[in-house]
């Protein structure tokens, strides 16, 4: 959940530190910092809160040099401090770490025997405590004290270590959380996270699980935990900067609502084709026949839109799906194996919960899917199918963008193997690709009408709690519009199937409740409007989002809001965006930090 970034080269460090950090803001954290080496010593500055508190203490307190490192903490280990903020100091030693020392206890009772004193109650001065003790203990070099120190390590990670004795040195390693290294002329960088260097470098080489590297200013080493060394070649990023800036908006995440048509439209390139009434997954040969199962594993607001997948593939495709969050499928032993298609959904590619139900997945003989956001992150590479989205890069924690991406990717997915099981006809195929090649046009006609929304927010906007309701496929986005609205506005809000209500939630309802209710089209339109009397019958105030040419509507609401019409399977991807800007527009309103919402993390590497 934390951000890292180091520099190596000839400029000075800090100013490059700095910028890298605010570009992982959008991760999350609660305390920063940075070490940077100069004249034979290394010098900490770090301090708890936001990233500007830490520049004002650079502008008192330099720190000179073109050697460094920096880091942007989310509390595991320790409440937020300025002691426990990163990097860690122990000797030469200065460590930031990603992820969590799972055998931190037993650890830092064997260094406290062994006379070691610590100043915080992290778990990653810990693991500046075994560097420093194996450079005192013999180790011929930084990255050797490295390897050996995490010979004692269990957990995820991802450490960058630097030393006063050897500065011309960085030496990172990888388990379970994501790293990158960035290459220069005469310069290099190691980052958790890509956005961080790509001001400064699109060449980049991904390290892998259990992968060491040595960075140099003139070099790039990678070996194995045994020191065996790994020959990669370095990718190109072709997205630029500029597309990770606010372009104008007030928040990132408005810019990432009203991106979504261009969004969606990336994925689909490439994709239909229109001419056999068909969807070309990139390469990828599923065999079909072989799959007697669908399980899908993600978190979040990627295990909403798994849960519109179990309706997408169902009906198109004829193959039994299960969705599970994948923060408790490995820990149930899940009956899986051969014959299972097991699909994570995952917006960066680094969910550790979603990487390790992809462990179990694999360990028991299933075939994997990765659909992801980050090319070349984690779960695709671990995967054996990839399949991406391409919405871009999403720098605002609560997901839109991402979200939207991945309904129209499980789409592409079912119409996929609609046609391979025979389940879907040419005929009903061609309607579905035409609907989803005009989707992005009837997307930007909803966030062109994003006044209404925002009017609808002021008039809402002061409730203590929200109910959303919908069915079949509409019941997974009530549920991630009570998630968007709990994520940024701090408004309890809860999502329920419009069936449900009677069975408890309708005693919360009275005149102070507002009700968001989905309601467009289809065939359970009439009990949806049953659900929505049952409401107003009880003094609820009820906001219905519902499909255009609907003109009966208006007189069992309050409010409506409409969308355009599409195919049935389609329509989450509609229906969804008024409640982004809904939710939008009330934290907007109530003044909250919308892009980093207090407590949360842009990628959960932790469990």
């Amino acid at each position: 959940m934390c951000g890292i970034i180091g520099y190596i080269g000839s400029r000075q460090a800090t100013p490059i530190l700095i910028g890298g950090l605010r570009k992982l803001e959008y991760r999350g954290y609660d305390s920063a910092g940075v070490s940077v080496y100069s004249e034979g010593t290394s010098r900490v500055v770090r301090c708890r809160g936001k990233l500007a508190n830490l520049e004002e203490k650079l502008t008192r307190e330099p720190a000179a040099g073109t050697i460094g490192i920096g880091h942007t903490r989310w509390a595991t280990h320790g409440r937020p401090s300025d002691e426990n903020s990163h990097p860690h100091k122990v000797g030469p030693i200065s460590v930031i770490h990603n992820g969590i020392i799972e055998n931190h206890l037993a650890l830092r009772q064997e260094l406290q025997a062994s006379g070691s004193h610590f100043a915080s109650e992290t778990d990653t001065e810990i693991f500046a405590h075994l560097v420093a003790a194996q450079l005192v203990q013999g180790a011929e070099n930084l990255t050797a004290a490295v390897r050996r120190a995490l010979q004692k390590v269990r957990g995820s990670y991802a450490f960058v270590v630097m030393s006063d004795k050897e500065p011309g040195t960085l030496v990172a390693a990888k388990n379970s959380s994501p790293l990158v290294v960035g290459l220069g002329e005469g310069e290099n960088y190691v980052a958790s996270d890509v956005t961080a260097i790509l001001a400064e470098t699109r060449k980049v080489i991904f390290i892998d699980e259990g992968e060491l590297v040595t960075v140099t200013r003139e070099a790039v080493v990678i070996t194995d935990f045994e020191g065996k060394v790994k020959q990669r070649e370095p990718k190109i990023i072709t997205w630029s900067a500029v597309q990770a800036e606010k372009g104008g908006f007030k928040h990132f995440m408005l810019k990432e609502i009203h991106e979504q048509p261009r969004a969606v439209a990336d994925t689909l390139v490439g994709r239909v084709d229109l001419e056999n009434d068909d969807v070309l997954l990139d390469g990828i040969e599923l065999d079909v026949k072989k799959f007697k199962r669908i399980i899908f594993v993600a978190c979040g607001t990627s295990y909403h839109a798994s849960m519109v997948g179990e309706f997408m593939i169902e009906a198109l495709a004829r193959i039994p799906v299960e969705v599970d969050l994948a923060s408790e499928f490995r820990y149930r032993d899940p009956i899986v194996g051969p014959g299972d298609l097991v699909i994570a959904v995952s917006q960066s590619g680094e969910t550790l919960d979603t990487m390790e139900a992809i462990r179990e997945a694999k360990r028991k003989g299933a075939s994997v899917l990765a659909i992801s956001n980050v090319v070349e992150s984690s779960i695709p590479r671990l995967a054996d199918y990839s399949f991406y989205t391409h919405a871009g890069p999403e720098i605002g924690v609560a997901s839109t963008k991402a979200f939207t991406t991945q309904l129209v990717a499980i789409a592409l997915l079912a119409v996929h193997l609609g046609r391979r099981t025979g389940a879907l006809s040419k005929e009903r195929a061609r309607v579905l690709l035409s609907e989803l090649v005009q989707l992005p046009q009837k997307m930007t006609d909803i966030v062109d009408g994003a006044a209404q929304l925002q009017v609808l927010a002021r008039r809402y906007g002061k409730a203590h709690g929200f109910l959303f309701l919908g069915r079949s496929s509409q019941y997974p986005i009530a549920l991630e519009g009570a998630l968007k609205l709990k994520e940024i506005s701090y408004i309890h809000a809860e999502g329920y199937a419009a069936g449900e209500m009677k069975h408890g939630p309708i005693a919360l309802i009275d005149e102070h409740l507002p009700v968001v209710v989905l309601v467009p089209k289809g065939p359970h339109y009439e009990k949806i409007v049953s659900n929505l009397a049952e409401v107003r019958a009880r003094q609820g105030k009820v906001l219905a989002i519902a499909t255009k040419g609907d003109n009966d509507i208006g007189s069992h609401a309050d409010d409506v809001v409409l969308v355009p019409d599409t195919a049935l399977e389609l329509q989450p991807i509609l229906t969804v965006l008024p409640l982004q800007l809904l939710s939008y527009y009330v934290a907007d309103g109530k003044g909250t930090d919308v892009d980093q919402p207090r407590n949360l993390a842009k990628s959960v590497t932790v469990e």
